[in-house]
């Protein structure tokens, strides 16, 4: 197989990636604290040896995901929260502590905070967030403060990972942060509202069809090469 060839397959095979996660924001255009996602395309070079020059492939195999600020939708939930500014909720999952921006959350039958999942969501020490029942007059502060009738009961923590760039997504909504993650000061809570989806569905359905024509474009390179090596093989056959 030819060295062109070898490059375009590579090309073909990243462009199948983006399509999928293309077509993964557009599913959650309309997810509460989805975070979009991106592929980045690298070039990966390698010698073929001493008597012929170097080949040349691309490379799609690192994800990107955004960080943009997502509109916020009121809902009056007393218990629904959206992040202003750069920061994350804490939530305990069986695979560890992980970081979210979906915010819809309720109190359990034990008394605990938790996600639509039932994960405890955590305060600023790592414990979960307990919510006394019968208590009356929730309030939650810009910091995260509770308070039932003026009286602070707890706080819901917010955090920022130590390196954006390392997340890794969990599932729709979870992240990891594997270098670790601190307290997010300059974060701002807003009770009763929810942080909508940040993918721009215009954008992601432009992209969506550049990405299947460049397919389109290279799947023809493809096929006009393998009835050029055809050719050629049944003219030496003759």
């Amino acid at each position: 197989m030819e060295n062109s060839t070898y490059a375009t397959l590579t090309r073909q095979s990243g462009l199948m990636k983006e399509m999928r996660v293309i077509a993964n924001n557009i599913a959650n255009a309309a997810t509460s604290g989805y975070r979009q996602e991106g592929i980045t395309f690298s070039e990966y070079v390698a010698a073929v040896d001493q008597d012929h020059s170097s080949i040349s492939m691309a490379t799609a195999n690192v994800r990107e995901t955004s960080i943009l600020q997502g509109g916020l939708t009121k809902t009056g939930g007393t218990f629904d929260l959206a992040i202003e500014g750069e920061g994350y909720f804490l939530v305990q999952t069986p695979d560890g502590d992980r970081l979210t921006r979906a915010g819809a959350f309720t109190p359990n039958s034990n008394g605990d905070l938790v996600t639509a999942d039932g994960y405890p969501v955590l305060d600023s020490g790592g414990a979960p967030v307990f919510i006394p029942t019968g208590a009356d007059s929730i309030g939650i502060a810009a910091d995260g403060t509770i308070s039932a009738g003026g009286t602070p009961i707890g706080q819901v923590g917010i955090v920022q990972p130590n390196d954006p760039k390392e997340l890794l997504r969990q599932d729709g909504v979870m992240f990891n942060a594997p270098s670790g993650f601190d307290a997010a000061p300059d974060a701002r809570l807003v009770q009763g509202f929810l942080e909508d989806s940040n993918v721009d569905p215009i954008l992601q359905i432009s992209r969506m069809i550049e990405v299947q024509r460049a397919y389109e474009l290279g799947q023809s390179f493809l096929d006009k090469e393998d009835e050029r090596i055809r050719n050629v093989l049944q003219s030496m056959s003759r």
